[in-house]
């Protein structure tokens, strides 16, 4: 979603294809043996697979309000958290049944430390790093998407009143929407 999101901002025209994880197809496992999504092909033939260097690649080509220049270390740094500690805690929340460890509510707990440290930075701000959506505000969107989704009811009646709008600003955006259209699955 957040590669999508990335390149829909840029401009960037692509040709999406729907994969089932669980019959991959050959040609996916051909340009990216490890077998996961997303993965964009360039023209040149150049493939790139992880989500967040696909962003940085769409806003190289085209970054019409400088996502890329709002205090990129920062914006890195946050980042950072998402993609590694959070999301294991929210997998581990979303699949709680799979890490028998802990109990779900341990998970989200764990996954709660990043809420409020998320909520601290929009005391000042509608967005992450200011007052328009900037890369970690859609670098980390869909992650806390999903948090939200795992348990909705718990959720609604957690007290993140800046991230429960911040959330809900970006799901009707308009850049969201765009890219949230169904695309024909691919064979072969």
């Amino acid at each position: 979603m957040r590669a999508r999101m990335a390149l829909s901002y840029a401009g960037i025209t692509v040709e999406i294809r729907e994969v089932s994880l669980k019959d991959k197809p050959a040609h996916l496992l051909q340009v990216s043996p490890k077998g996961t999504v997303p993965v964009l092909i360039l023209e040149d033939g150049l493939v790139i697979e992880q989500s967040l260097d696909i962003m940085h690649w769409a806003l190289q080509q085209h970054d019409p309000d400088g996502w890329l220049s709002v205090e990129l270390q920062q914006q890195g740094l946050l980042i950072a958290e998402n993609d590694g500690s959070f999301k294991q805690n929210l997998d581990r929340y979303k699949y709680a049944i799979r890490f028998p460890e802990h109990s779900a509510e341990h998970y989200r707990q764990q996954g709660e430390r990043f809420l409020e440290k998320l909520e601290q930075c929009l005391q000042h701000n509608a967005f992450l790093f200011g007052n328009a959506a900037g890369l970690a505000d859609i670098a980390i969107f869909p992650f806390i998407r999903q948090f939200a989704a795992v348990d909705s009811v718990w959720f609604e009646a957690a007290a993140y009143p800046r991230l429960k709008l911040w959330l809900q600003s970006l799901i009707n955006s308009i850049l969201f929407e765009s890219v949230m259209v169904k695309h024909p699955s691919y064979i072969g």
